[in-house]
């Protein structure tokens, strides 16, 4: 059984028929071209907006400077560690960063208060939970919350080392 040749179509016909073929590829192809373009379109202008809205941010900032108040110079006995017969004594002067006047005024009638939550832990502490780096990031991480309980609700910002004698 031998197989007949398929006829050859018209020079016309082989065109009709490649016609809607041709028609669904391009529409398939401007469909996915629209949306990428529709897609890329959204991602730039959500990307335009937030820095917009991040400049905007960032020029309300910059209009309340921040204000540093000062706590008075305290002079601290420290608790003596066990092997210790003399007494170890601490200066320590700080600043308390506050965002603006506004948190100035409502922190500056509380510096009692702060200061004597200041002392009151600071006379707990031995020489060696001063030692290092590590140890006074550990002790402004504890007077910052401290001094926020002491001042709440206004908030305190950073609490800043100016002096840190231990002799």
């Amino acid at each position: 059984m031998a197989k007949k040749p398929k006829k050859a179509p018209a020079e016309g016909e082989a065109a009709e028929a490649e016609a809607p073929k041709s028609k669904k590829k391009l529409i398939i192809i401007g469909a996915v071209a629209l949306l990428a373009l529709g897609g890329g379109g959204a991602f730039v202008m959500k990307k335009r907006a937030a820095a917009h809205a991040e400049g905007e941010h960032a020029q309300v900032e910059e209009k309340k400077p921040v204000v540093f108040l000062d706590v008075r110079e305290m002079i601290l006995n420290l608790t003596p560690e066990a092997n210790q017969d003399k007494a170890k004594f601490a200066k320590i002067r700080i600043a308390l960063e506050l965002k603006d006047a506004k948190v100035e005024s409502e922190v500056k009638p509380l510096m009692p208060r702060v200061e004597d939550t200041l002392q009151v832990y600071m006379r707990e502490l031995r020489a060696s939970d001063l030692s290092g780096s590590a140890g006074l990031y550990r002790l402004r991480e504890e007077l910052l919350r401290r001094v926020n309980v002491a001042t709440y609700p206004a908030k305190v910002e950073a609490v800043l080392f100016k002096d840190v004698i231990i002799q």
